[in-house]
Parts: C-alpha cells; structure tokens; sequence
C-alpha cells in the first residue's frame, strides 16, 4: 500500500527555488523532502536511517547524501544526532517556518 500526505506549500513554494536555485544543492532538497515524508508527514518527529538506506530511497550517491546533510544542519533545517560513533543517527527534520 502506497503512503500519502499532503506537502506543505512551504516546501515547493519557498524552500524549493532557495535550496535548488539560489543553493544550488539539489540533493539537499531531494533529501530534506524524503526525511520530511519519513518523519513529519508520517507523523513522527524523528527517525534512523544509515547513510546506505538514505541512498537507496532517494536514489542519490553516498557523498551527494553526506553533502545534503552537512548542508541541511548548517541551515538549521536538519539535527543530527549519534548516540555513538558507530551506532545510526538519528534525524529531526527541523520546519523553522513553523514557529
């Protein structure tokens, strides 16, 4: 069974043309939208996922996602955390917009 949601507009209408046009990271904002669908549209704040899960869901290379990361935490609209050096982080897709 296929999931649904519906996209906030916020998403296509403002964070869209600013991470893809005037960013140019388009595989950040291919990734914020998967992680968004996998936490806020699905009705959780935050949820784990291996660097390899995220590349074989959204279709991005493993630097493009590790990129996209490292991008998406320095515009506040992605935290990270690891409970260990090893062990899989943990991702809170941050909506700042919603404040």
């Amino acid at each position: 069974m296929r999931k649904t949601f519906e996209v906030d507009g916020y998403l296509v209408e403002v964070l869209l043309p600013d991470l893809v046009g005037h960013d140019k990271r388009p595989a950040a904002f291919v990734l914020y939208l998967w992680l968004w669908a996998n936490t806020h549209a699905a009705g959780r704040t935050a949820a784990f996922f291996s660097y390899q899960a995220m590349t074989d869901r959204t279709g991005l290379s493993k630097s493009a996602v590790q990129r996209a990361v490292a991008w998406l935490e320095r515009r506040q609209l992605l935290r990270v955390r690891k409970r260990s050096a090893t062990a899989v982080p943990e991702y809170t897709v941050l909506t700042p917009w919603l404040r």
